[in-house]
């Protein structure tokens, strides 16, 4: 390989990767492929392909399914997962297509680091990431593989694992705050995280008022991000030279790239926190109760509960 080609090849593969990304509202990029996005991640393709080995990438996602039945189908994992595992296998496709040696995207469920805020069960959480290893092998996935936190301590109680991690990589809530307060990046984020989990513990489970229920998310987002931060100081450390995504949007250059698993109007709505619909036109992600208001179909495949299907107006109408 020449000298240029190598830096070539690396750009080609960062713009495929920005093609998808999801950026927040004052990003601050330029253009739909950001040359300062693109210059802050090109290094750490280019030393991949100039090295000859795969591109490896870490994803924090695919955590657990929302608890709220107005949003999901479920706990286990359905056509909303399996779509958004097909465009990253497709995603490694294309740059095995640039790169020969081609790409490694881990998928690093985080349900185990959070799921006990959540209020759902580790038996729940363990039922998903076996349903995402299933998936991923019956979809025939040439380039996800799934890494958790029960891969990290091996033996250690679900509970211990929450522990040790906090321990050795949390920061504290001081620090989270002081950040909410500067306002930028982590206030959107402690914001977009605070909407989530009111969605979340939002139903039948809840009996209390809307205002206590909004005092506890507001508490409960500040831990959920400290949880997912010292899980993504993990993650750098196991795997240093691996370029970083995340589902959640991020501003121009940094660390991480965040990116777009389906097509949805809202740049935070994930696969474990809605359904697929099927418009006709293609795959949209919606919450199931808006869903079922727009007069969505409820589909099964194998007997379980997969999407839902939208018939066209007229024929709705009628």
């Amino acid at each position: 390989m020449s000298d240029h080609a190598a830096p070539d090849t690396a750009a080609r593969i960062v713009h495929e990767i920005l093609a998808h990304q999801r950026r927040t509202r004052d990003a601050g990029c330029d253009g739909d492929i950001c040359p300062k996005c693109a210059a802050h991640h090109l290094d750490a393709v280019r030393q991949a392909v100039e090295s000859g080995r795969p591109i490896e990438f870490v994803l924090p996602a695919f955590p657990t399914k929302s608890p709220n039945p107005a949003k999901v189908l479920g706990p286990l994992p359905d056509l909303a997962e399996e779509l958004a595992l097909r465009f990253l296998d497709s995603l490694g496709e294309r740059i095995a297509a640039l790169h020969e040696p081609g790409a490694v995207i881990r998928i690093c469920s985080d349900g185990r680091v959070f799921n006990d805020l959540l209020g759902v069960p580790d038996h729940d959480v363990t039922a998903y990431v076996t349903g995402i290893d299933r998936m991923i092998k019956d979809i025939g996935a040439r380039h996800l593989r799934q890494f958790t936190l029960d891969d990290v301590h091996p033996g250690s109680t679900h509970e211990g694992m929450r522990d040790l991690l906090s321990t050795g990589y949390a920061p504290t809530l001081d620090a989270l705050r002081e950040e909410v307060r500067a306002g930028g990046a982590p206030l959107a984020m402690y914001r977009g995280i605070t909407r989530f989990m009111l969605e979340d513990l939002s139903g039948p489970q809840w009996t209390g008022t809307r205002s206590a229920l909004q005092r506890k998310c507001r508490d409960l987002a500040y831990r959920v991000i400290q949880r997912s931060r010292a899980w993504g100081d993990l993650l750098l450390e196991l795997f240093p030279a691996a370029v970083r995504l995340s589902i959640h949007p991020q501003p121009c250059s940094t660390g991480k790239i965040g990116i777009l698993l389906a097509d949805t109007p809202d740049a935070w709505l994930t696969p474990w926190h809605s359904v697929v619909v099927d418009t006709g036109d293609g795959f949209t992600l919606m919450k199931r109760a808006e869903a079922e208001a727009a007069g969505a179909v409820l589909r099964h495949v194998d007997g379980r509960p997969s999407h839902y299907v939208l018939a066209p107006a007229a024929s709705r109408a009628a």
